[in-house]
């Protein structure tokens, strides 16, 4: 009979360990968020630069799950990546930290831009368009929107975050844009 005490206790893997900073986060847990982002800070780094996309995406998607805003440079990297799961990843990171925080989205804009329009995969373009829902409203972003929300040779999906993106961005910028 194996007792309580001679079990093994297994090591959370980063994909856990990041789904309980969210928890943390959530609840409004910063001292123990703060603890759980020390003890993972070298495991995101080091998974964001593996060779395997799967290992990448858990990294990047982590970021935004344990609310590294230091982290910003290693997103940044990730929209780059070659693999469209660890762009969207990226992008779904960069949508929860940039809530309350258009910074984020305003440093990415061009990147982000580029995104929702040239990207191959259809996923990677609608994400990249809700991140642009944070950022501040800017004229360039409503035109981009509009002409993808009209242009008749755009997937449906797209075309209507498209257009709800650049219907709230107008009407935050009121009278401005």
């Amino acid at each position: 009979m194996v007792t309580a005490d001679a079990r093994v206790t297994r090591r959370m893997t980063l994909l856990e360990a990041a789904a309980k900073a969210d928890e943390l986060a959530q609840s409004g847990a910063e001292r123990e968020l703060a603890t759980l982002r020390q003890q993972w800070d070298d495991e995101v780094e080091a998974s964001a630069r593996s060779a395997d996309y799967r290992e990448r995406a858990v990294a990047y998607r982590a970021i935004g799950q344990f609310r590294f805003r230091q982290k910003i440079e290693l997103l940044r990297r990730g929209l780059d990546d070659e693999s469209p799961a660890a762009r969207g990843s990226a992008l779904v990171s960069v949508q929860l930290l940039s809530k309350g925080n258009p910074g984020i989205v305003n440093q990415m804009r061009p990147l982000l831009h580029t995104l929702a329009t040239a990207d191959s995969n259809q996923a990677v373009r609608r994400l990249a368009i809700v991140c642009l829902r944070n950022g501040s409203p800017q004229r360039e972003t409503v035109v981009l929107l509009n002409g993808l929300a009209e242009d008749d040779e755009q997937d449906a999906e797209l075309r209507r975050a498209a257009r709800a993106v650049a219907g709230e961005l107008r009407k935050r910028a009121g009278a401005k844009l």
